[in-house]
């Protein structure tokens, strides 16, 4: 700013002139003419004496250039006093921040006469006439900022560093995310294919035992293959009250029936009850039982009849029983002999329908409650029932094998017999069979 001064003062010098000093309505200007010899200050004069003389273009544009320098100059003044207002404020702050300084470090047992002290020699009053000085205290003073910025940039240098390690964090842990998620993907293809061997080994499973079942099935219709549905035999072979055949066919209500059978016993004391046929009611509506040390019995409607027959000794014998609601008539064959007939067993009394026919066990509630010691105990086969009386003629054709006429009420087939508890069914051609016993 001194050498713009300088500048100046010798352009003024250069024009000729000593400066005179105007005041007009906007402030304080300077306006350079050249005096000529015994004129008055403070009035224009050309070169031939006027008051007021036109000057050249250069002496314009020199004048002008002048009046510009000046202003600038003003100029500058007024921004290098705002610049000293400026250095003052920053004076005192820095001041009152040193001394905050010295007062911690120090501690107070110096009390306030130091501070005031510093004070005393700060520049908190008037400017330093050096203004070398004062352009150092300024440099002085923007290092101190400068040290203050680099300090907060340190604390934001920190806290970039936690945003680093922030993200940092997050990426780690997006790494460890995809880890785990592979592994469930991986762990869930390994259940995917385990559940896959598991179910192909179930199936194979399956199909072994579908197999097995189909051979057995094929076993059993083969041993049931019989060569006529009537030419099986009922094996219970012990004496239990769960070993029993059952007839899947019911009784109409009748007035007469004939009851035919092959049996094959040697159980004693009793060969037990062959068949017995229950209605809601009366569980012995018809029963056939060789009961201990008795004589076979026929019951009709829990009535009784003792019948002289003799079956007991290990061979096949052809029985047949006949009955009629008339005066409750009976007969009793065997072998196709007649060989006793009686009378009043249950006369009057129709044979009540819907009951249920149990082969080898004797009914105390229909179809049940079977007790052990009046269980058959042998083999039996050929069992029919009719609702009519048949011909002696007919029953020694049956017995003989020279006739067989299945019942019309209940025949002996193979789907009509269900058998329970270890009792069994096999193939069974009666009259060859019982040809070798003979």
């Amino acid at each position: 700013m001194s050498g713009m001064l300088v500048l100046a003062i010798g352009l003024l010098h250069l024009v000729g002139g000593s400066a005179a000093q105007s005041q007009d309505a906007t402030g304080s200007r300077f306006v350079c003419n050249a005096i000529p010899p015994g004129a008055e200050p403070g009035c224009g004069y050309g070169s031939t004496g006027n008051r007021v003389q036109s000057s050249t273009p250069v002496e314009d544009e020199l004048r002008n250039t002048i009046i510009q320098l000046r202003e600038t100059i003003l100029q500058q003044k007024e921004t290098i006093v705002s610049q000293q207002g400026t250095i003052k404020e920053l004076n005192s702050k820095l001041a009152r921040c040193e001394a905050a300084a010295d007062e911690s470090t120090q501690g107070k047992s110096r009390g306030q006469g130091s501070r005031r002290k510093e004070y005393g020699k700060n520049t908190m009053g008037d400017l330093p006439r050096d203004p070398g000085e004062t352009i150092d205290q300024l440099g002085k003073t923007m290092q101190s900022l400068k040290g203050r910025l680099e300090n907060l940039e340190g604390s934001s240098n920190t806290a970039n560093l936690g945003l680093y390690l922030r993200e940092l964090l997050r990426q780690r842990l997006g790494a460890l995310e995809t880890q785990l998620l592979r592994k469930v993907a991986e762990l869930e293809e390994e259940k995917s294919q385990l559940y896959n061997e598991t179910a192909a080994h179930r199936q194979r499973t399956e199909s072994a035992l579908n197999s097995l079942l189909e051979r057995i099935t094929e076993l059993e219709k083969s041993n049931n293959a019989f060569k006529s549905p009537e030419d099986f035999k009922v094996s219970l072979p012990l004496r239990t009250n769960y070993l029993y055949g059952r007839i899947k066919k019911s009784l109409p209500e009748m007035y007469a029936f004939t009851v035919c059978m092959w049996l094959k016993s040697s159980a004693s004391p009793g060969i037990g009850t062959p068949f017995s046929y229950g209605v809601p009611g009366q569980a012995n509506e018809i029963v056939l039982i060789e009961w201990g040390n008795n004589p076979i019995e026929l019951l009709v409607n829990d009535k009784v009849a003792q019948l002289p027959l003799s079956i007991s000794d290990g061979r096949w014998h052809h029985i047949c029983i006949t009955w009629t609601t008339r005066d409750g008539f009976w007969e009793a064959y065997q072998d196709g002999e007649r060989l006793g007939t009686g009378d009043n067993l249950a006369p009057w009394h129709p044979i009540k329908p819907g009951g249920v026919i149990i082969l080898g066990q004797e009914q105390d509630i229909v179809g049940g409650r079977f007790d052990a010691t009046q269980a058959f105990v042998g083999e039996l086969s050929q069992f029919n029932i009719w609702d009519r009386v048949l011909r002696p003629v007919d029953i020694m054709g049956l017995a003989n094998c020279s006739a067989y006429m299945p019942g019309n009420v209940v025949p002996w087939i193979d789907a009509n017999v269900e058998v329970f508890g270890g009792a069994s069914k096999a193939a069974l051609e009666i009259c060859e069979d019982r040809a070798f016993d003979s």
